[in-house]
């Protein structure tokens, strides 16, 4: 009867759901508190570089960047947990005892993988209302070489546009402003019919002069003479520019939200862009956090066998291998999607399922 129980006994459910809770939390800290200072160091002198820039920058800096850290290394941290809470349970053969009790693998299993899903949809809110939000704002403000901070609302950066034959570029757009706003260095380059460019406008900024954009303080280089010239006056170029098609040309689907993206995927489509990339990215933002579930079913091969074959180890090794291996088909499989190898559904889908699959195979045929 106790085989057909998932969760035969309070107790012990609790008990293997408190020892993975803690130690997820600490091999997370531990990360993260690692990697925020690694990270730190590398950037602190460019914090320093703009004038007025102090210590309380840093911390602004280590409060924006710390919720994209935890969002991405959460998943390699259960992992990591997964293995200090099942190698001492079979080094101090409490696994032995439990199996001796009647339980299969996957009752030994259970309360660590129901952890796992709690803490894929705790991954999940926090991803989407605080780890996005945060990454949009710092990708903002390190455009602005960590400037005055800039406002959220309508802040695109590293934008991208065709002006007909033409290309228009800029480090950042402002919806908000009135009238719109383009800084951070704007450049229009006008090509050939053959889409070769043969001139160049740069500016600090622009603003929406409807239609087009008036360059302030432009400069033209021509590049058939190799030439640069200073413009007299500010210039309105790339007239069929639009900011409703700035809001769109530059979406980074970690800035945003699932239903912001959704609608930024629809808004693209509409005007007849390409969207894998994105669709890809909408996908992973349901599957990635359930890597907190899959990890203790890949890691399950250190938590079997007997400790004194001194093989303990060796499957921890394996444990590890088979979780890294899942981080490394996942990203590849986003990659091929991106790229128009598979449909966006199986891009973000099918590295989960798979390693569902092999890590229920080598459970079933090492124990069950």
């Amino acid at each position: 009867m106790m085989q057909l129980e998932f969760f035969p006994s309070r107790t012990l459910a609790l008990y293997l759901a408190r020892l993975f809770v803690t130690r997820v939390l600490g091999v997370l800290v531990m990360l993260v508190l690692i990697l925020q200072t690694l990270d730190l160091l590398s950037e602190s002198g460019k914090i320093f570089a703009h004038p007025g820039n102090g210590e309380a920058q840093l911390w602004t800096y280590v409060g924006l960047r710390m919720p994209e850290l935890i969002a991405t290394f959460l998943p390699y941290s259960v992992l990591l947990a997964t293995l200090f809470t099942l190698v001492p349970l079979n080094q101090n053969s409490e696994i032995v005892s439990m199996r001796a009790a009647g339980l299969s693998a996957h009752q030994i299993l259970a309360p660590l993988v129901l952890t796992g899903v709690i803490v894929a949809g705790a991954s999940f809110a926090f991803n989407e209302r605080i780890a996005t939000r945060s990454a949009a704002t710092l990708k903002a403000w390190e455009n602005a070489d960590y400037g005055a901070m800039p406002r959220d609302s309508g802040v695109r950066v590293n934008v991208y546009v065709r002006d007909g034959p033409n290309i228009l570029t800029a480090g950042r757009f402002t919806g908000s402003d009135k009238p719109p706003r383009l800084d951070g260095g704007v450049t229009w380059y006008r090509r050939d019919p053959h889409g070769i460019i043969v001139e160049e406008v740069r500016a600090p900024s622009a603003e929406y002069a409807n239609p087009g954009w008036r360059f302030a303080a432009p400069e033209r280089f021509d590049v058939g003479s190799m030439r640069f010239d200073k413009l007299p006056a500010p210039i309105v170029l790339a007239a069929s520019v639009t900011p409703q098609q700035l809001q769109i040309s530059s979406v980074d689907p970690d800035t945003q939200d699932i239903v912001q993206l959704s609608h930024s995927i629809a808004a693209l489509k509409a005007g007849g862009r390409r969207t894998n990339e994105l669709q890809g990215a909408w996908w992973h933002k349901l599957s990635g956090p359930l890597a907190a579930m899959l990890m203790p079913l890949l890691g399950a091969i250190a938590a079997f066998g007997l400790a004194r074959s001194g093989q303990v180890l060796i499957r921890a090794v394996l444990g590890m291998m088979l979780g890294f291996a899942y981080f490394i088909v996942d990203n590849a499989a986003l990659a091929m999607g991106n790229f128009g190898g598979y449909p966006p559904l199986v891009a973000a889908w099918a590295p989960f399922v798979l390693f569902v699959l092999i890590g229920e195979t080598v459970l079933i045929r090492t124990e069950e």
